[in-house]
């Protein structure tokens, strides 16, 4: 019975983690949709409307995902010639790392 118990502990522990990762994963895109997706494709296929903005999937290409925070924290002043200054807060950053894992080819 106790093992049962235990179990049943771990059972809704994970759970619980993957639905807060399910949740962070669904702000992230969000927050690309309505931040992002002007310039950049945001989703598993497609091309960015303008073309020297890099599709959200093939980051991982040019950097690690992970180090993309200390960017989104300090607020990216670079990339394609008409991209706004962006500063997000650790839950966005957060989000839109969970996100952007998500899509990676």
């Amino acid at each position: 019975m106790r093992f049962l118990a235990i179990g049943a502990i771990g059972l809704l522990l994970g759970s619980t983690s993957v639905m807060a990762q399910a949740g962070r994963i669904q702000r992230g895109q969000t927050f690309a949709q309505t931040n992002c997706s002007q310039c950049h494709a945001i989703g598993k296929v497609g091309e960015s409307p303008i073309p020297e903005a890099p599709p959200f999937r093939t980051l991982h290409t040019r950097y690690q995902i992970e180090d993309l925070a200390e960017a989104f924290a300090e607020g990216i002043t670079t990339g394609h010639p008409s991209m706004p200054q962006f500063q997000l807060d650790p839950a966005q950053i957060n989000d839109l790392i969970a996100y952007l894992n998500s899509i990676q080819g």
